[in-house]
Formats: structure tokens, C-alpha cells, sequence
């Protein structure tokens, strides 16, 4: 009996070790992956859409390719078209056929507001809140907007994606995301233990496969150019 009892006041108490080093390690650093204070703190676009947020997140992450070569990338993300250079197989798993794309593709790069973004074929697509090419792309809305299935847990939620050029060649790509979801016990359990890391996970890959994609993108345009600088003595002309 003493036996058992030690072994349980071990097992709590490692139980207790692993959620506080979560607590207060793991998830801040997750929360701003990439993103340094002054990111966390600055306003983006949709911040206005759910003022005070239950849960915010802000990831950002330097691609070493001008935005031209970002932006088509990041335009053409949804199930139905480009996925999300993210996880496709856990994304299948659940459904979601999604195909993640390795070429640009000229029919899907059209998105204005009020177009849709679906991330399930059986979900209800989240709507397009904001378009500024070349810049941003914000994504949710109130509850109303965002269908019944998904506004049973959530009063408001957005998504946005926004593009800073830091140079001719460089590009900072900021990922925030805002929800106002309900309260109770075992809604914070499950936001905390479940959907905060696991966004996380999906999030910090799809943000790498962009900037894989586009460095891709940028290398295929520079090569000739050095390529010609090359054979010509050391000039482009």
C-alpha cells in the first residue's frame, strides 16, 4: 500500500512538473514563435474585428525572397486549392483531402473580401474579411459570419496573414490569430491542452513551407541572372 501510494504522489507530481513547464516555458514561447516583442504588440489588420481576444497568438517567421514572390503562395491557400504546405497527412487523417501545391497556379490566384476559405469540404467555410495585395489577407469574423457549426464554441475569431518588406530581397511574413470563445472549465481545458499546440504545430509548418516555396520561387528568378553575369566578364550586359 505504501508502495502504491509513493508511486502515485510520483506520477502527480511529475504530472504537475510537465503542465507547469508548459504553462509557463512551452506556451509562451509558442504563443510568439518567430515574433519579436515589438510584432506581439503592434496593431495588425483584423485586430478590430475581435477587440479583446480569450486567446491570441502572433508567428512570424524572415523568407529571403521579395514579396512578388511571397504573396502568390499565401493567396492561393485553402482545401479546395493550393492546402496549407502544412501536415497533409494528419490533415487527412480527419478528412480534409487536402493537396498541398508545389507550383503557382493562375485560376487560384484571385481573392477578394467576401470570398471564402475552406479548410474541410464537410466544414463551413470561413469567410474573406480583407484583401490588400502584395500585403494582407485577413480571414473569420463575428460568430454570425462564421456558419452555425462553428459558432456553437466561438463568438469570434480572425485569421491574418500580413507581408512586410524589409528589402528588395527579404520578406517578414506575420501570422496572427484572435479568439473570443466561450468560457467554462472544460472549453479553457481543451483550448489550452488541445487547440492552442496543436494550431501551433499546423501553423509553424505551413509558415516554413511558404518560405520553402518562395525562396524556391526567388532562386529560379536569380539564377539566370548570375548565370549571364558569368559568361559576360562579370557584367550583366
Amino acid at each position: 500500500m505504501k508502495r502504491n501510494t509513493t508511486a502515485m504522489l510520483v506520477s502527480a507530481g511529475s504530472v504537475g512538473a510537465a503542465l507547469a513547464a508548459y504553462a509557463f516555458l512551452i506556451r509562451p514561447w509558442h504563443l510568439k514563435w518567430g515574433a519579436t516583442e515589438a510584432e506581439v504588440q503592434e496593431p495588425l489588420p483584423g485586430d478590430d474585428v475581435v477587440p479583446n481576444p480569450t486567446q491570441e497568438a502572433t508567428h512570424a517567421i524572415t523568407i529571403n525572397a521579395p514579396v512578388a514572390d511571397v504573396w502568390p503562395w499565401l493567396v492561393q491557400i485553402g482545401q479546395n486549392k493550393g492546402g496549407f504546405y502544412s501536415y497533409s497527412l494528419l490533415e487527412n487523417l480527419v478528412g480534409c483531402d487536402i493537396h498541398n501545391a508545389k507550383r503557382i497556379v493562375p485560376e487560384w490566384q484571385s481573392l477578394r473580401a467576401g470570398d471564402v476559405l475552406w479548410l474541410h469540404p464537410k466544414a463551413p467555410p470561413l469567410p474573406v474579411l480583407l484583401v490588400e495585395p502584395g500585403r494582407t489577407i485577413v480571414i473569420g469574423g463575428l460568430a454570425e459570419q462564421l456558419g452555425d457549426e462553428l459558432s456553437e464554441n466561438i463568438r469570434g475569431g480572425t485569421w491574418a496573414f500580413v507581408l512586410k518588406e524589409l528589402g528588395p530581397s527579404t520578406t517578414r511574413l506575420l501570422v496572427r490569430i484572435r479568439w473570443n470563445r466561450k468560457g467554462g472549465l472544460l472549453d479553457w481545458l481543451y483550448n489550452f491542452g488541445v487547440l492552442e499546440p496543436s494550431h501551433f504545430v499546423m501553423e509553424r509548418r505551413m509558415m516554413l513551407g511558404i518560405k520553402h516555396r518562395a525562396e524556391a520561387l526567388a532562386a529560379q528568378e536569380v539564377e539566370p541572372i548570375k548565370a549571364a553575369t558569368a559568361t559576360s566578364g562579370g557584367r550583366p550586359f
